[in-house]
């Protein structure tokens, strides 16, 4: 695939199912996990424009930071703290509207109002890695969101562990 992102789209749905295919595209084949997920954040912040996208890595029983877009963050997660610690712990999506409003959130950014966070499975059924978006927009989030990341979450499993 070439390295740009085709998006004709406007609605978010449309913009979503327009990116997947061109995401699948970009990482298949490419055997770098660290290479596949820098791309992957660099086109949910491309086609969205959030406030910032990344990937945790569970290393050592914390969650470590990994590719990113967006200002600089919290480098490590203790399991069940915070959003991405919670859905790592409970191996489920994390949509949150308001983040203030969360118990136990850390905030890396006080600019950031929601947050979605993508629990990532290994072909073991163990959780490998979390998603982290974050939007400086409060209830920036929804079922449409939910339902595209957990398929980008598939394909990355598919194609990268």
């Amino acid at each position: 695939m070439a390295e740009t992102l085709f998006l004709s789209k406007t609605d978010k749905a449309g913009r979503y199912a327009e990116l997947l295919p061109q995401i699948s595209a970009l990482i298949q084949g490419e055997p770098d996990l660290t290479a596949n997920l820098a791309n992957v954040a660099a086109a949910l912040k491309e086609a969205f424009g959030f406030f910032w996208v990344g990937f945790y890595e569970v290393k050592a029983e914390q969650l470590v930071l990994g590719p990113f877009q967006g200002p600089v963050a919290c480098t490590r997660i203790a399991r069940g703290k915070g959003v991405c610690g919670t859905a790592w712990a409970e191996k489920r999506i994390q949509l949150v509207t308001d983040v203030a409003a969360f118990p136990g959130h850390i905030a890396c950014s006080s600019a950031a109002r929601s947050e979605i966070v993508v629990p990532v499975f290994g072909k073991d059924g163990e959780v490998r890695l979390v998603l982290d978006v974050d939007s400086d927009l409060l209830n920036d989030f929804d079922s449409v969101d939910q339902q595209y990341l957990d398929q980008l979450s598939d394909l990355i499993t598919r194609a990268c562990l």
